[in-house]
This record gives structure tokens, sequence and C-alpha cells, in this order.
């Protein structure tokens, strides 16, 4: 099954976003308790010391506004991804929008940042952070640098392992020496054969093929279990009758007809997802 590439593209994996998104969360976690004490520390060591509540409130709004500008990022990078070719352009435009993440940030942290103060009954001015702001933007620009970075390499990895659980297109089947290929769109229906299946397809053909049936069904897409040791192509069924019993007859357009059981009627009957 062909699968497009998100990078340079519309099409995304929306499970790897927000795995990406997680790690990038948790990282951010870690360092927001490393920071805490490390300001608690170097205050107190100076001879400023202060509640243990603020740089807390400091630094958590700082992780929650890029945690939330992150998805924003990913996108970003699926419609003009870095590459080696024309790289001026990418890095313009990353640039530019590495300037504007960092804005938000600063603005944003300090608005929550006066929210907190203002719930303990004290005072923090909401735009403070923009005096900081060339501070801020050089781990800005460094924080941008790493997802714009990181993104590409975390969905080749993704991209890699889909095949290894993606259903299959065209089946490999072994016939002593020989080696067949065969369509899964051919194949009517699977049925259970000791430690091997028959394949049973539009040509009238049944193939012998060593897996069990639950390896079929996962590697086969658009089929589905109607017995326990049978399997049926939506796409080939034409017509299903229900018995008195709750058991039923599936009849395919080919002609043939197979005995399903009443327990799997719903997952035959239900939408294809």
């Amino acid at each position: 099954m062909t699968r497009r590439d998100p990078i340079g593209g519309k099409a995304g994996d929306r499970q790897g976003d927000r795995l990406f998104i997680a790690l990038f969360a948790l990282a951010a976690c870690g360092v927001i308790v490393v920071d805490i004490f490390s300001t608690l520390h170097d205050r107190a060591r100076f001879g400023h010391p202060v509640p243990w509540w603020e740089p807390a409130v400091w630094e958590v709004s700082s992780g929650l506004v890029l945690t939330a500008l992150a998805p924003g990022v990913l996108w970003l990078v699926r419609r003009i991804p870095p590459r080696l070719t024309s790289p001026f352009g990418w890095i313009a435009v990353h640039l530019a929008c590495g300037l504007a993440f960092s804005l938000v940030h600063v603005v944003a942290m300090g608005v929550l940042r006066s929210a907190a103060y203002r719930l303990v009954g004290d005072v923090y001015h909401p735009l403070g952070p923009l005096g900081d702001w060339p501070y801020e933007l050089r781990k800005d620009l460094l924080i941008y640098a790493g997802i714009v970075a990181a993104y590409p390499v975390w969905t080749a990895f993704r991209a890699r392992r889909a095949p290894l659980h993606a259903p299959a297109d065209i089946l490999e089947v072994r016939d002593g020496a020989r080696r067949v290929f065969l369509p899964a769109s051919e194949i009517l229906w699977v049925e259970a054969a000791g430690n091997y299946v028959e394949l049973h397809t539009a040509q009238g053909a049944a193939v012998l093929h060593r897996a069990s049936l639950a390896q079929m069904e996962k590697s086969l897409a658009g089929f589905v279990r109607i017995h326990r040791s049978r399997l049926v192509n939506r796409a080939a069924v034409g017509e299903v009758e229900t018995k008195s019993s709750g058991d039923f007859a599936v009849r395919l357009g080919s002609g043939q007809t197979l005995l399903g059981s009443r327990r799997f009627r719903a997952a035959l009957l239900s939408p294809a997802a």
C-alpha cells in the first residue's frame, strides 16, 4: 500500500505528530524542573531569594506556550521542508517564522505570568518579558531550529516503520521453488486449512499459502472475518442473507455462497473502516 510522505505534502501522520509533541512536552518538563531549581539556587546564592512559585510560574508559562506553538511549526515544516537544493528560500521563510515564533512566545508567556501573579495578589506586567527579548530570542531560535531539523528525521523514521504494519496490496505466495505474486484484489475469500490458508481467487483457483488466518486478517486490507475459519473480501460481497438462527449466508458477485457465523455478522454489516 502506498503512503504519501507527510514532509513536503498535505498528508500527515497524525499519530506520529501527537507522539512528537508529547516527546517535546516531556523534554520541556525536564528542562522546566532543572531551570526552577537552578533559578532558586542562583537567586539565593547572590542574595536575592524568591519564593519557589515565582520561578515555577516563569518556567511553566514558557513551556506551555512553546508546546502550544509546536504543532504550528510542524504544519509549516510539512509545507516548506528543509532541503539541500535551493536552501535560501526555505531558510529565509523559517528565519522569519522563527522571529514570529519567539515574539508570540514572549508576549503569550507574559500574559500567562500576569494572570498567575494576579491569582496570588501580586503584579507582573504582561509585556515585561519583551524587555528581555534579545535574550529569549537566542533560545527560541535554537528551539525552533531544533524542531525544524528533528521533525523530518522523525517522519522518516515513522515512514520506515509503517510498511512493516501496512496492509498488503500484493501477496507473495511460495509454491515450492516458485513465487507467485497475487494481487489482494483478486482474492475473494480466505479459508483456514491447518497450518495453511486457502486463497480463493476470481479465477476459481484455490492457492495454498503458509500463514494463519489471523495473520491474513491483519495483512489484507478490506477483508473481514465471517467465520472462525473464513475471511471474505468486502468488495466481492453481493448479498447477505440472515437466517433465523442468526447465522448468515454471503453470496459473492461471482456466484459462490459462503456461510457465516452469527458472532461475526455485525462486523460484516458494519461500515468499512
